[in-house]
């Protein structure tokens, strides 16, 4: 067994990474070595050659890249299999998280319109729709939550959902009086068999990503929304803002969506600056040219 299977073993027996995770850290760990040579026996001096090599990718994917490195290091020292690490040497690119893209309420009750007007009859696609849509922006599901969502994970009488999120890490996430009704009319007509709450048939036996992608943003454009600013994504920002914005505690939130680093909760304050300043520009008397001093 090669140092990064120890590694990756590690990680999925400790840290209970999941698979896509361990193929990612693979990914890394094996595209280094194809670059200097035998990781566990590089020095800083090889590592320090990774910046040239990473000089076109993107500082957020350069980072991630190095982040696996020292935590492969990190590891090795830990385990005893080498008495220093090299990980100083590293590239430290300074990653700019983009400000993730927030539909404004205006576009949220456009598209909720839509969707409930399509949805008023009996068509179960159309039903489906409205439920995903409740699930994406009024629990603030992603997207892979949301498709692989067991049946079992909704009960009968309490108003919260058992998800399984990345890493495998479960949490508990409130779905409100509009979800619920959306909710219960897709069971009402929901095709029977299967054990997810939105099957296919498909082998993977649920909706996949990549369709309900496109069912969103082909509701976007008949919500006359261009679809390149919808995605269920982009729903999940939204339902993060808007609580915000609605004076949700950032600890709170970071439950809610799953994340286990509050780091990442804290770009929706970010949002909500951008927002503020936005606004100072747009409505400020200054901005419009008023009365000076």
């Amino acid at each position: 067994m090669t140092a990064i299977d120890e590694f990756l073993s590690m990680l999925a027996a400790e840290r209970g990474a999941a698979a896509n995770t361990l193929s990612a850290y693979r990914r890394d760990l094996e595209g280094a070595e194809a670059a200097i040579g035998d990781l566990a026996a590089a020095d800083g001096t090889a590592l320090a050659r990774l910046g040239q090599a990473w000089s076109e990718l993107a500082p957020s994917t350069a980072a991630r890249k190095s982040s696996a490195l020292r935590q492969f290091y990190g590891f090795l020292v830990d385990e005893g299999l080498r008495e220093d690490d090299p990980g100083s040497a590293l590239p430290r690119p300074a990653p700019r998280r983009p400000l993730p893209k927030v539909l404004t309420h205006a576009e949220v009750e456009a598209l909720f319109g839509r969707a409930e007007d399509e949805a008023s009859g009996d068509r179960p696609a159309a039903i489906r729709l409205l439920a995903l849509l409740e699930l994406l922006y009024g629990s603030g599901l992603r997207a892979t939550e949301l498709v692989s969502l067991p049946l079992s994970a909704v009960p009968r009488d309490a108003p919260l959902l058992t998800v399984t999120g990345k890493g495998g890490q479960a949490r508990m996430v409130p779905v409100g009086g509009r979800a619920r009704t959306a909710l219960s009319r897709w069971l009402a007509v929901r095709p029977a068999g299967g054990r997810h709450v939105f099957p296919s048939t498909a082998k993977s036996g649920h909706l996949s990503r990549v369709r309900l992608f496109q069912l969103v943003k082909e509701l976007a454009l008949r919500a006359g929304i261009a679809p390149e600013r919808v995605s269920p994504h982009v729903l999940r920002h939204a339902f993060a803002t808007h609580l915000l914005e609605g004076g949700a505690d950032l600890r709170v939130l970071q439950t809610l969506l799953g994340h286990a680093d509050i780091a990442t909760t804290q770009i929706y304050t970010h949002v909500d600056s951008a927002r503020l300043v936005a606004l100072v520009n747009e409505r400020h008397p200054l901005a419009r040219g008023g009365a000076r001093a």
